[in-house]
């Protein structure tokens, strides 16, 4: 049995609890995604995707209900702990690339190492550069971001999100800024490190031509889980995520 990378236990957020502007958000998540799963979570705007998201990445944490992330109950790890454990375990790939324009592809994807170690190495470079050449850029490593294209911005992104060999890489939109070609280069390239890496993926998107070329589709409706089924070519007959079928259990 494949190892569980994250896993909800009905999970609960609410903002603003006990006053008149109290908003649920999630209710009762449960979920968990295994190692080398590609997922994609989709669902109206104001689901409650994002915060899932959020809580899968430890930048926000559950108002109920527990998280594990490979086996960690992280409720029960402090501030230190939670900074180390996302820092070493989890990479981030955003709608907005969130590239610092003034420095070079190299030199963003180096960061996470950066921050991990608090002083550089030579390294560090080698292994960026070895990132940069695994999504297409060695040529441009020396180029800064603001001098790149969108589609070239975010490989520099998944490249950066991979710096510390995350056991699973949490991508929000990640194609939501590119046209249709470069959104799919991008998307096959995160695939092609699922299938090569055994990297777990969690991805937001709106787009349901790349969402059924997941493993798997998770629709959240009203902060809930409203359906969940096995993206195969069968489902493509359904128009929305939430007319899936519910996913069948042996």
């Amino acid at each position: 049995m494949a190892e569980a990378i994250v896993r909800f236990e009905k999970v609960c957020k609410i903002y603003n609890a006990g006053l008149p502007s109290e908003a649920r958000v999630l209710n009762d998540i449960d979920l968990t995604l295994e190692q080398g799963q590609f997922l994609a979570l989709t669902g109206p705007s104001g689901s409650g995707k994002s915060t899932l998201l959020n809580i899968a990445g430890l930048l926000d944490e559950p108002t109920s209900g527990r998280l594990f992330i490979r086996g960690q109950d992280t409720g029960r790890l402090g501030d230190t702990a939670i900074t180390r454990l996302r820092g070493k375990t989890i990479g981030f790939v955003f709608q907005s690339h969130h590239l610092i324009s003034s420095f070079t592809a190299l030199e963003n994807v180096m960061m996470p190492m950066l921050a991990d170690r608090g002083f550089p190495s030579p390294e560090f470079a080698t292994r960026a550069r070895d990132l940069l050449a695994r999504v297409g850029l060695e040529k441009v490593a020396d180029n800064l971001a603001t001098n790149m294209s969108g589609g070239q911005q975010q490989r520099v992104a998944i490249a950066r999100a991979l710096a510390m060999n995350p056991a699973i890489v949490l991508a929000d939109e990640p194609t939501g800024n590119l046209d249709t070609k470069s959104a799919d280069g991008v998307f096959e390239l995160m695939r092609q490190v699922n299938r090569e890496s055994g990297t777990t993926f969690l991805m937001v998107t709106h787009n349901l031509d790349l969402a059924r070329r997941c493993d798997r589709i998770v629709d959240v409706v009203d902060g809930r889980i409203a359906a969940t089924a096995a993206a195969t070519p069968a489902n493509k007959c359904f128009g929305t995520p939430a007319r899936l079928p519910p996913e069948t259990k042996a």
